[in-house]
């Protein structure tokens, strides 16, 4: 595993100085992007928002030798966790720093499969997280189903999400309604 910091201040919004309540990924969740990564053998994946490397770890298992995982996670403690976990593995690149600036820094790259986990990917840099997708490439979301923790307008920005995904013509998309709420793309064009 190569970790990799971002130059700026990687502390979230926030100010914790330790990890909150965390929502690792769901069995469901994980075995599709084990799933997913294994139909994609030399895969170039990439991972909007480590965590603490729940979902890392499936995706990795799903991974043959000549895959890549290039993971981004904002929260260094957090990051911390998963690269305790995870760091010997020399498929997976761990960043800390912010998931917007690195979808700015990787413009021109393609990926085989994303999975956002996170605003920057979904909320906000959707449209440069796409444009990272390689023809016949798959995004994945999670967390759409609504959530005890969610703010009071984050409903609204999740449906806005689902219909800007499932109104792109360059994706065809497929609603689940299982786990969190998952919404899968393919890009066709």
């Amino acid at each position: 595993m190569t970790l990799t910091t971002c130059s700026h201040s990687a502390t979230p919004a926030d100010g914790r100085t330790t990890p909150g309540p965390a929502a690792p990924c769901d069995e469901v969740t994980g075995q599709l992007l084990r799933t997913l990564a294994a139909a994609r053998p030399g895969g170039r994946i990439l991972e909007l928002g480590t965590g603490t490397g729940v979902s890392a770890g499936w995706l990795l298992e799903g991974m043959d030798a000549d895959a890549t995982l290039l993971s981004v996670e904002q929260d260094p403690v957090v990051a911390a966790v998963a690269a305790a976990h995870l760091g010997a593995d020399p498929r997976l690149e761990l960043v800390v720093g912010d998931g917007g600036e690195l979808i700015d820094a990787l413009a021109g790259r393609r990926f085989d499969l994303i999975f956002a986990d996170t605003r920057p990917g979904t909320f906000h840099h959707l449209d440069r997280t796409l444009d990272l997708l390689a023809t016949g490439g798959q995004y994945l979301v999670d967390d759409l189903l609504p959530q005890r923790n969610w703010p009071t307008d984050h409903a609204r920005a999740v449906r806005t999400l689902i219909d800007r995904l499932t109104t792109d013509p360059r994706l065809h998309t497929t609603y689940l309604d299982c786990s969190t709420g998952l919404l899968l793309a393919t890009r066709r064009r």
